[in-house]
């Protein structure tokens, strides 16, 4: 499986993560050429080599109109400079973007594909959300600096660009360095992470630390939370790509996003088991909270007949689940049983690949399991419809079985459905 990390242990920012993600090509200067073919308004993205603690990588300048927007009171990493249209620059001859113009720039003046428009529109979503509760004003009227958006669209295109050209199975997102202390902003004096990025950072997991200044920007924020499958530590892969994306600013730490780009094991797969011990639900209430349980995404519900303390008889509910689905098992268990405690534990599971293939036959569609993997190859037909047909004829399963197997040659094969993550 094809896995792409980032280290975010000194932030990010929309410059940093392109050219993190460019080193990883194998040409990055012919992507630059793509990129400038673009027709982002005034932009040129100009690639320059960047030397960090003596760590060289990659730094992206964007120019817009020739010059590169300076704004470092607000973001040390970039210059997109998200902020609410304000009447006093305005009649200073500025102008401001909303939404729809960013829009509008975006899927009518870049030849881009359509996912990656979509890409784009919902990172600019984010942020402007965040921008939106920030300032406590509909998203309606969060308006971008010209300069500033210009910019933004341009980090933000770019990685969606190589995202789409990378094209990583799961991407994993150290815990993010956000920065301490305040930062100056057209407002006023902030603390760091500014409002709009900590809005943007919710159930992310980041932390502070020593170093003072804003390590995060709004854009680098909205950038990693769309794009992350998962947020943690570095998971066993092989490396075959590593890419450094300098930020301008000099400190202590290399200032940089350092993107990794490998292979992890695909045959291997981790899943919760969740478990708890009743002793006062009876067989009806328990069936009732397997089917309920079910439905809220369990891979599997099993019980276990155990002898609890006090010498009672009880039952141990065994839940299958992945983690994504974790939280929700976890309230419809304490909803629909008795149990004042859940276990939780990892297991790795090996699967074999499944394919769920249809067949038009003479006593209709009939599906077909096939699991390959290892070495071994099994088919099996789905038992709804093998009982459908016993029943229809009035035979056995076993002549059902055989029936199906001298006819099944000659019936027409719809194309097969990948089943990969089902069942367990």
């Amino acid at each position: 499986m094809r896995a792409l990390y980032l280290d975010c242990g000194m932030g990010a920012a929309g410059d940093m993560l392109t050219a993190a993600l460019l080193e990883l090509l194998p040409d990055p200067d012919e992507f630059v050429k793509e990129l400038n073919a673009l027709g982002i308004p005034g932009v040129l993205f100009n690639k320059e080599s960047s030397v960090k603690c003596g760590v060289t990588g990659t730094h992206i300048a964007v120019t817009v109109n020739g010059r590169e927007e300076t704004n470092h009171e607000h973001h040390h990493h970039e210059h997109a400079h998200q902020r609410l249209h304000d009447s006093h620059e305005h009649h200073h001859g500025h102008h401001h973007s909303g939404l729809h113009d960013i829009e509008h720039i975006v899927r009518e003046h870049l030849t881009l594909p359509e996912n990656v428009q979509n890409q784009v529109m919902a990172v600019y979503g984010l942020i402007a959300e965040a921008e939106s509760h920030a300032h406590g004003v509909p998203v309606t009227e969060i308006h971008f600096h010209e300069v500033g958006a210009m910019d933004a669209i341009a980090d933000i295109t770019a990685v969606c660009m190589l995202m789409n050209r990378l094209s990583p199975d799961k991407i994993i997102v150290s815990p993010i360095h956000v920065g301490s202390g305040h930062v100056r902003c057209a407002h006023g004096i902030l603390p760091v992470p500014a409002p709009a990025t900590a809005y943007i950072l919710k159930d992310v997991p980041i932390y502070g630390g020593n170093i003072s200044g804003e390590l995060c920007t709004p854009t680098g924020a909205a950038l990693l939370k769309h794009f992350a499958t998962d947020f943690g530590s570095m998971p066993l892969m092989k490396i075959q790509a590593i890419g450094y994306g300098m930020g301008k600013k000099e400190f202590e730490a290399a200032n940089c996003v350092r993107a990794m780009l490998g292979e992890t094991p695909d045959t291997k797969d981790e899943i919760c088991e969740l478990s708890c011990n009743v002793d006062d639900m009876t067989g009806e209430n328990i069936g009732f909270a397997m089917e309920q349980l079910f439905r809220a995404g369990a891979l599997d519900v099993y019980t276990t007949p155990i002898g609890m303390k006090k010498n009672r008889p009880g039952v141990l509910i065994h839940v299958m689940c992945r983690e994504a689905d974790k939280e929700s098992l976890i309230l419809h268990i304490f909803k629909h049983t008795t149990t004042i405690g859940i276990r939780e534990s990892r297991c790795h599971r090996y699967v074999l690949d499944r394919q769920i293939e249809t067949f038009d036959t003479p006593f209709g569609a009939v599906h077909r399991k096939v699991s390959s993997g290892y070495g071994v190859e099994r088919t099996k037909y789905e038992y709804g419809d093998v009982s459908r047909i016993a029943s229809e004829r009035d035979i056995s399963i076993t002549d059902t079985l055989s029936l199906l197997n001298d006819s099944i040659g000659a019936c027409p094969k719809v194309k097969p459905i990948q089943r990969k993550d089902k069942g367990l």
